[in-house]
């Protein structure tokens, strides 16, 4: 395959002994209060974040100054070392800026999806026992509308607040010392196997640790690079590319959202050399219109979870960059990456590549023995910089991490030479455009419903986005229009089910008299799509 090669001039060569130890020792002993305070002595001057739309841009000097400066405003609105304080902010500096000051006070950031409705809002304030919001002003109305018993709600501090107080706040370090290593900096959200979301306890290490894994191993990021993200900062992600670019020295350019149309254009205005992806973000790339400019880019490395792999030799030829398969959670980090060792060989194959150095990977049968190479089996992971474990859920916590490894919930086989594969998911849990959506979540939105009298949530293949969601429902007289429109009161739209099957009755498990969701694809009837309108018989 031919491939245009205009990254060659950026690429970073492998870091020397001396880097590698600074690195790694950041990685055990640091947190991310150290690579800010480096960032800004190495590179005070160099353009640290760009932010697109909008144009604003913060040097590594403005990023150690202005998250100080919020440290102090917080401090002074009572925010302690220890406390939980929820932020509600979309794509724009106050997030960061507002995890960095949280971070040098010793306090915990839990992000909330900028989607959310009151029920899925709800139970992330609640079960993360925030005692205060850092919220843009703009969802002041969803505030409103949360109820009033919830703790987080005593304490609402304003984002444009907070800006004209650090604007006059003095230039120096916010009270308290450096925070601990081992202490935790995020309580970060994800979707259960089969539960509501659970809080996963990321402590500074999981950061440093990630970050450093980037510098030290493939891709080798460096000053030289200019990273770019497309996602909300809520979501682990841009969170990761915001520690590693700190930790490198690379600029790091912020998109307001995935716009499929203009993507590409952003990354050769900004000179990016390297993105990451995931979901349905590779496709929807590949249905824009074929452009002149495709191969003129200074990409050189794009890092994405699930390539499709009949598509992959397709997006290389297309923009002329190698796209590189990786795999990680939300509770471990970074764990698996097809590296330019093995990359072609790879291409296509579905491969997520070999465990980076810090990680082992087991394949397992159901009691954690492992198994033969070839065979399918549960995927298992461990070693450091993972979650602390789930908050306020000792009994998840155990039961995730049993036997001292890390239960991922994916199904996976192993070749000759420790290469992973996917095979599928044990998970209860419905992959749509990159998003986790938890089947009973949505089932108790939709038992909330007065005249729902059974529902059942599942995945179904979808071309574009992976899966789709599907509501299987027992409601008499009840259209799906009503229940869509009630979902969306209380779930983020990408949760809310795009197909929905009435029944009769539900297929039930004997004895425990569960939904036996194996069976309800046998279900015979129409099924509404709600996007279209139309109801189809399959």
């Amino acid at each position: 395959m031919s491939r245009a090669d205009p990254g060659a001039g950026t690429r970073p060569a492998r870091p020397g002994p001396g880097l590698i130890a600074e690195i790694e020792a950041i990685a055990g002993d640091g947190t991310l209060v150290t690579i800010v305070h480096r960032a800004a002595e190495r590179w005070p001057d160099k353009v640290a974040w760009t932010f697109d739309p909008g144009g604003e841009r913060l040097t590594f000097a403005d990023v150690a100054s202005r998250s100080a400066r919020y440290a102090r405003v917080l401090h002074e609105r009572g925010v302690r070392s220890g406390d939980r304080v929820a932020v509600l902010v979309a794509n724009e500096p106050g997030f960061p800026l507002s995890w960095l000051a949280l971070a040098r006070l010793g306090a915990v950031m839990v992000p909330v999806n900028t989607r959310y409705q009151t029920a899925d809002a709800g139970h992330v304030l609640r079960a993360s026992g925030a005692s205060g919001i850092v919220a843009a002003p703009g969802f002041a109305p969803l505030l409103a509308r949360l109820a009033r018993d919830i703790p987080a709600l005593e304490r609402v501090l304003y984002l444009d607040e907070i800006d004209r107080a650090a604007a006059d706040a003095p230039d120096a370090e916010p009270p308290g010392g450096d925070p601990d290593p081992a202490g935790t900096v995020n309580i970060q959200f994800t979707s259960g196997t089969t539960g509501r979301p659970k809080g996963c306890v990321l402590p500074h290490r999981y950061w440093t640790r990630l970050a450093a894994g980037l510098i030290t191993e493939f891709p080798y990021l460096s000053e030289r690079d200019v990273m770019l993200t497309a996602q909300p900062f809520h979501y682990i992600d841009p969170q990761w590319n915001v520690a590693a670019a700190l930790l490198a020295g690379a600029g790091l350019v912020i998109l307001d959202g995935f716009h499929p149309a203009s993507f590409w254009q952003r990354v050769r205005e900004h000179g990016v050399t390297y993105f990451y992806c995931l979901g349905a973000m590779p496709t929807l790339l590949l249905r824009m219109p074929p452009s002149p400019q495709d191969c003129q880019n200074a990409v050189r490395v794009v890092q994405c979870s699930a390539i499709p792999p009949a598509l992959h030799a397709e997006l290389e030829e297309r923009w002329g960059v190698s796209w590189y398969e990786a795999f990680g959670m939300t509770e471990t980090g970074a764990d698996l990456r097809v590296t330019d060792a093995d990359h072609d060989e790879l291409v296509g194959t579905g491969c997520l590549g070999l465990p980076v150095s810090y990680r082992e990977a087991r394949i397992a049968d159901p009691a954690g023995r492992p198994l033969p190479a070839g065979q399918a089996g549960e995927l298992l992971l461990r070693g450091p910089g993972m979650m602390d474990g789930y908050a306020g859920d000792p009994q998840a916590t155990e039961a995730v991490f049993r036997g001292g490894w890390m239960h991922t919930g994916d199904l996976a086989r192993m070749d000759e030479r420790g290469r992973v594969y996917l095979v599928g998911r044990l998970k209860d849990m419905i992959r749509r455009s990159g998003e986790n959506v938890a089947a009973r979540e949505v089932e108790d939105v939709l038992q909330a419903h007065p005249r729902v009298a059974q529902a059942a949530v599942t995945g179904v293949p979808d071309e574009v986005r992976g899966e789709e969601v599907k509501a299987y429902y027992v409601a008499p007289g009840v259209t799906p229009d009503e229940l869509a429109a009630f979902c969306r009161e209380r779930l983020a739209a990408f949760k809310v089910p795009r197909y929905w099957q009435p029944a009769d009755d539900l297929p039930r498990t004997s004895g425990s008299e569960r939904v036996a969701k194996a069976a309800l694809a046998d279900l015979a009837g129409p099924v509404y799509d709600v996007v279209t309108g139309a109801w189809s018989t399959p």
